[in-house]
């Protein structure tokens, strides 16, 4: 990666980190995907139940191969023959490993789901919550996040779903009340009422979608 990009992510991710303290969250920065596992390594004790949504930039740092191991409990929904109950066991987690489609400058998270396993979780429940956020998402103000989340994230996804929406033609969302539609729930966080539960890694990298 050039230098001068480098630069600006370290720059950036210092102004989203003072953000995201002034929103009772906390924020980190890794300059690289390995530093980026290790730090989220060091914020999940082991032994600890682990749950998540779907979060490829946890995949793609190696994060998810990490805490499948026999040092964690990991809640693999996939895997599981009862969907739901893994999906219910997800909220008395004591760690929810997930990304955002999007955020803003100073701090707040942009989630957008279709069956709210994952928003709903980010809301509320899992004693931890664990985000890891490509310098890619980060946008200027609430505005440009949901676009982001609306008009990159959500096409991208329903492509890789192979879901028949509007979008997955067009590229861009059509606000569609299509039955495949994956924008059924908007999540905006941009308060945490219990300290020391949302902790968001910023990456130095181009992750997830």
């Amino acid at each position: 990666m050039d230098n001068n990009i480098i630069k600006r992510n370290e720059l950036l991710a210092q102004k989203v980190i003072k953000g995201l303290a002034s929103r009772n969250m906390t924020g980190y920065y890794a300059a690289s995907k390995e530093e980026a596992k290790e730090l989220a390594l060091s914020l999940i004790p082991e032994g600890s139940s682990i749950a998540m949504g779907g979060a490829m930039s946890a995949h793609e740092i190696g994060l998810v191969d990490a805490v499948k191991g026999e040092n964690y409990r990991f809640i693999d929904r996939d895997k599981a023959t009862d969907k739901r109950a893994a999906m219910l066991a997800a909220y008395d987690a004591d760690i929810f490993l997930a990304s955002a489609n999007a955020m803003t400058e100073d701090g707040i998270l942009v989630n957008i789901d279709g069956n709210a396993n994952r928003v709903s979780a980010i809301a509320q429940g899992p004693r931890k919550v664990v985000l890891i956020v490509g310098m890619n998402k980060v946008c200027s103000d609430l505005d440009g996040a949901m676009k982001r989340a609306r008009n990159v994230a959500a096409p991208i996804n329903a492509q890789r779903f192979g879901l028949s929406t509007p979008c997955t033609k067009l590229g861009a969302c059509m606000d569609c009340k299509s039955p495949d539609t994956i924008c059924c729930q908007f999540l905006i966080t941009r308060f945490s009422r219990h300290k020391d539960r949302i902790h968001v890694i910023l990456v130095n990298d181009n992750l997830g979608f």
